[in-house]
Parts: structure tokens; sequence; C-alpha cells
């Protein structure tokens, strides 16, 4: 009987045969994962399943937010044919299956999965200011789109100099 191991667990005896087509190692949390010869365990799996799921659901939100560039702001506005910031959000994002609460305020606390500005992705929600009182959706390459304010229409700007100095935490929807 030989030992198997798996980077960061305890090795467990195996039989020469379980050796060769894989092995069920003991995690330190307790759980059990099954590591197939040159493929992900089931938890790994899983993990980039969620991962491509939301790169999907961000390229429809920021699909959709392209689409409305031109409309204009009004104050509460939730499309289509006007939109206030967090209404661009929300629309874009329900356009991808995910609904999200209607403020921005709300937007940030329900989203769990939160990100720095230096890993943004296409798709991530932006929030500036110390109340978190505008959003814009990052669509890449150091822009977004937004709705800015009144008398304004919703337009693609760079986040650089003005945003990026008020830029006050970003979330990912769709996990």
């Amino acid at each position: 009987m030989s030992t198997a191991t798996v980077a960061g667990a305890v090795a467990l005896p195996t039989t020469p045969a379980r050796a060769e087509t894989g092995a069920t190692a003991r995690v330190a949390a307790g759980a059990t994962a099954r590591v197939a010869a040159g493929g992900l365990s089931g938890d790994a799996q899983v993990a980039e399943s969620r991962k491509a799921r939301q790169k999907r659901r961000a390229a429809i939100a920021v699909a959709y937010a392209y689409k409305q560039i031109g409309d204009p702001y009004r104050y509460g506005g939730n499309g289509p044919g006007s939109w206030d910031c967090s209404g661009l959000a929300g629309g874009a994002w329900r356009k991808a299956g995910v609904r999200l609460p209607r403020t921005t305020y709300a937007i940030y606390r329900a989203v769990k999965y939160k990100v720095s500005f230096r890993g943004l992705a296409k798709g991530d929600l932006l929030f500036f200011y110390s109340g978190r009182s505008h959003m814009g959706i990052y669509v890449g390459k150091g822009y977004m789109i937004h709705a800015p304010s009144s008398g304004q229409r919703v337009k693609r700007v760079k986040v650089s100099g003005y945003y990026k100095r008020h830029f006050n935490g970003a979330v990912r929807p769709g996990y």
C-alpha cells in the first residue's frame, strides 16, 4: 500500500490502482475532495463554472449598458428610455438575469463580492464619493458607462483623474 498526497492535504493510504486514477484526500477543513489525474477537483470545477457564468452575465450587462448610451438622465429613472445611475446598473444586470436593489447604497451592501480598483473586470459596479452616492458599470480598458446627472445623458467615460480620486469601492454581481 502506498500514500497519495495532494498539495495542502493530509496523506491517506491508497492502493496502487487508486494512486494512478486519482486520490481521495482529506482536506484540512475536513471536507473530502476527489482529485482526478490532470483534472480539477469538484470544488474547483464548481468555482470555475461560477466564474464562467459570472463572466457571461457581465458581458450581457455591459452590452446592454452600451445600448443605453445617449439616453437622458432622470432622477429615479430605471428605463427604458431614461436612467439614473443605479437604475442603469440595475437594468443592465437585470437583463443578464441578476436582480439588484434599487439604490446605490443598497446595491453595495447586497453584493457580497467586493473588488479593488486594481482588480476591476467588465461588468463590475463602481461606487464614488464618501456616501457611495453615485455608481457606474465598468466596461473594461479603464472606462465605465454611467448616467451622470440632470441635464446629461448616459455616456462612457474614462475612470481616471476625477473618478479615480472619488472612487469608493466596487462589487462584482452575478456570482
